[in-house]
């Protein structure tokens, strides 16, 4: 089921148009888009790994770029855009429960939980609802997101050859877990919070 579109992905990852693209769906993640950019990331490394810090920063910046338009929108417009978001994605009780929570830990949320499947884009809009320091907002979001894109960026430089070879020989596997771990990524917040 997956093979068509990983060849596609890896035949793409090398275009001049590569990344740009991750830029985008990068930003749209930290504050709207529901996939994260990790399903280009991984690919776009493995096919250049010569670019692997280019691309880790391409992607950090953008989701940290991303991550202040959500801010934006809970912040200036929560009760018309953000709450559409939210409900959406049906995160409506996950998301009251985050909001109590986020205005006593709010750090902590932000660096925990951007390194997590949970949605960024919650972190980010629950950041400008609770009017989070801005500063603090961004500097979290700078450590958490690049932390995490240049953690998987440098095993992908290490380790390229052995991770390509045990992703093609395991492609459904690999893509039924990705797939399970962004619908539990979901559920954590409309469950557990």
């Amino acid at each position: 089921m997956f093979r068509n579109l990983y060849d596609w992905t890896m035949r793409q990852a090398g275009g001049r148009h590569a990344e740009p693209a991750l830029a985008a769906v990068s930003f749209a993640e930290s504050s709207f888009f529901p996939i994260p950019p990790d399903v280009m990331l991984i690919p776009m490394v493995l096919a250049r790994q010569e670019r692997a810090w280019w691309i880790a920063a391409t992607c950090t910046i953008s989701s940290v770029l991303g991550g202040i338009l959500g801010y934006a929108i809970g912040y200036f417009l929560f009760a018309t855009f953000g709450k559409m978001i939210i409900d959406f994605y049906d995160m409506q009780a996950g998301f009251e429960a985050y909001q109590a929570t986020f205005a006593e830990y709010g750090l902590w949320i932000i660096l925990i939980k951007g390194l997590t499947p949970i949605p960024y884009k919650l972190i980010t809009i629950a950041s400008g609802v609770a009017k989070f320091d801005f500063l603090i907002f961004v500097l979290a979001s700078i450590v958490t997101r690049g932390l995490r894109f240049f953690a998987v960026s440098a095993l992908l430089w290490k380790y390229g050859a052995p991770i390509r070879e045990f992703i093609d020989k395991r492609l459904n596997l690999l893509g039924y877990g990705f797939l399970g771990l962004l619908v539990s990524g979901f559920l954590v917040v409309r469950f557990a919070f």
